[in-house]
C-alpha cells in the first residue's frame, strides 16, 4: 500500500449546482433542493444560500427565516444519478481504479496513471476543466497517499479547490487538526474522544493504543492509525465491490398512519421494490426486517427469518405482514422500511409445483417490462394508486450493481 497516489473528487453543492446548470434562471441565486413531498428537508443548498446559513437538514420554514429570497426546487434524483454515471465514465479515462463513494464523490487511484498523464496536479486540472466544460459544474479535488488523506485534502479548499497532501507533510498537517475533520469520526465519537482528553489528530496518534481498544473495541486500533494518517484501504472499483449483506428501501409516508391495515399498501410497495433489486442482482434472502418510525421519531426494527430463500416481492410482503401482527402500535407511524438479509446468490431450487413455476415466469415477464418501460409499469393491482415516493438518494447508491436504484 506504500507509494500510492489517491485522488478524491467532491462535486460542489452537487444537487443545487445541477439544478442551476439545467435552469439558467437559478444561477447566482440562493437555491435549496428539497424532497418532492410535503414532509421534506433541505438536501443541498447552493453556495449563495449557504452564505445566509442555510444548511443540509433544515426545514423549509427554518431556511426561509434565514434567507427570505431562497428558491426551493424539488429534487430530481434521476438527473443526479445520470450525471454521476457520466462523471464516473469521465474518471475512467484516467484510471480504471474508480470507487464511487457517493452520488457526488469518488476516489481514484492514479498511481499507475502518473507516467501517462503527468503530475497529480496535471491530472486534477484536466478533470476539473473537463467537468466544467462538459457539465458546467465545479468540484474540489484532494490528493494524498491514501483515501483518508485525499478526502481530507478535498475538503480544505471549497468550492472549486485543489489541495495535495504530500507524505512528508502529513504529521505537520494532522498535529493541530481537530479529530472531527477526519472522515469516519462523527460528532458522537468526537465527544467521547474529547472526554478522554483527545481533541486533535496529533493527540489521537500519540494516545495509548491499548486504552483506545479497551474503550472502543476493534476500532480502537483503526482510530490510532487514523490519528497518524494511515489508511490501507484500497480504492475498490464497482466491479470488485463485495456482495451485498442486505437490500432495503424505506419511505417517509405522505401522512401518519395509525393501524396495520393502513400500512399494508406501503409495505407491499416497499416489498416489491426490494424484490426487484434482489432479482436484478440474482440474490435470494431469508430474513425480512421491518423498520418503523413513530410520529415522535422513536424508531425500531423487527425481524423474521423463514425457512426458504425468496426474492419475490409478494413473498416478502407476506412476511412483513406477519411482523406487523407482532407489533402493537403506540403512536401513529411516520416512516416504514423493508429490507432482506441472510442473502445468497444464484440460489437454484427447481420448484416442485406448477403454480410456483408459473409465478417465476410471471416475475421474469414483469421484470422485463419494467426494465424497458420503467418501474411499476406493470405491478400488483393494489399498487395502481401507490405512493409516489421521491426520497433522498441513499448513501449506498451506486451507478451499477445491487446498490443501483432506478429513479
Amino acid at each position: 500500500m506504500d507509494n500510492r497516489t489517491i485522488m478524491h473528487v467532491d462535486m460542489n453543492a452537487f444537487f443545487a449546482s445541477v439544478e442551476q446548470q439545467s435552469k439558467p434562471s437559478l444561477r447566482g441565486k440562493p437555491v435549496a433542493v428539497i424532497g418532492a413531498q410535503q414532509r421534506t428537508i433541505i438536501t443541498t443548498s447552493s453556495y449563495e444560500a449557504r452564505a445566509y446559513g442555510v444548511k443540509v437538514g433544515m426545514t423549509v420554514p427554518e431556511a426561509k427565516i434565514l434567507c427570505p429570497e431562497i428558491i426551493f426546487v424539488a429534487g430530481n434524483n434521476k438527473k443526479y444519478t445520470d450525471t454521476c454515471t457520466r462523471l464516473v465514465k469521465l474518471y475512467g479515462d484516467y484510471t480504471p481504479l474508480v470507487e464511487v463513494y457517493s452520488v457526488d464523490e469518488a476516489f481514484l487511484d492514479i498511481t499507475g496513471s502518473l507516467s501517462l498523464f503527468g503530475k497529480p496536479e496535471d491530472i486534477a486540472m484536466r478533470i476539473k476543466r473537463k467537468i466544467l466544460k462538459g457539465f458546467g459544474l465545479t468540484c474540489s479535488i484532494g490528493v494524498g497517499p491514501n483515501k483518508l488523506l485525499a478526502k481530507l485534502a478535498s475538503n480544505m479548499q471549497k468550492p472549486d479547490g485543489f489541495t495535495i497532501i504530500h507524505p512528508g507533510a502529513v504529521s505537520e498537517i494532522l498535529e493541530e487538526l481537530p479529530v472531527g475533520e477526519l472522515c469516519g469520526i462523527g460528532s458522537r465519537l468526537e465527544r467521547y474522544l474529547e472526554a478522554m482528553g483527545v481533541k486533535t489528530c496529533g493527540e489521537l496518534g500519540r494516545f495509548p493504543v491499548k486504552e483506545l481498544i479497551n474503550k472502543f473495541g476493534v476500532i480502537g486500533n483503526k482510530l490510532h492509525q487514523m490519528g497518524l494518517g494511515i489508511d490501507e484501504n484500497p480504492v475498490v472499483p464497482i466491479e470488485d465491490t463485495p456482495n451485498a449483506k442486505s437490500v432495503g428501501h424505506s419511505m417517509t409516508l405522505e401522512r401518519n398512519v395509525s393501524n396495520g391495515e393502513e400500512m399494508e399498501r406501503y409495505l407491499l410497495q416497499l416489498s416489491e421494490m426490494v424484490g426487484r433489486r434482489l432479482r436484478r442482482g440474482h440474490y435470494f434472502g431469508r430474513t425480512v426486517a421491518m423498520t418503523l418510525r413513530y410520529s415522535n421519531f422513536q424508531t425500531f426494527t423487527k425481524r423474521c427469518t423463514v425457512k426458504g430463500y425468496m426474492n419475490d416481492g409478494f413473498d416478502i410482503y407476506l412476511v412483513a405482514l406477519d411482523i406487523v401482527k407482532m407489533i402493537r402500535l403506540k403512536y401513529t407511524v411516520r416512516l416504514l422500511g423493508i429490507s432482506v438479509s441472510n442473502l445468497v446468490t444464484n440460489y437454484c431450487q427447481i420448484p416442485l409445483f406448477k403454480k410456483d413455476r408459473d409465478r417465476i415466469s410471471v416475475l421474469k415477464a414483469m421484470d422485463k417490462i419494467n426494465d424497458r418501460y420503467g418501474e411499476f409499469s406493470i405491478t400488483q393491482a393494489r399498487l395502481l394508486d401507490r405512493y409516489s415516493h421521491k426520497g433522498v438518494i441513499a448513501p449506498a447508491w451506486r451507478p451499477a450493481g445491487i446498490r443501483n436504484v432506478n429513479y
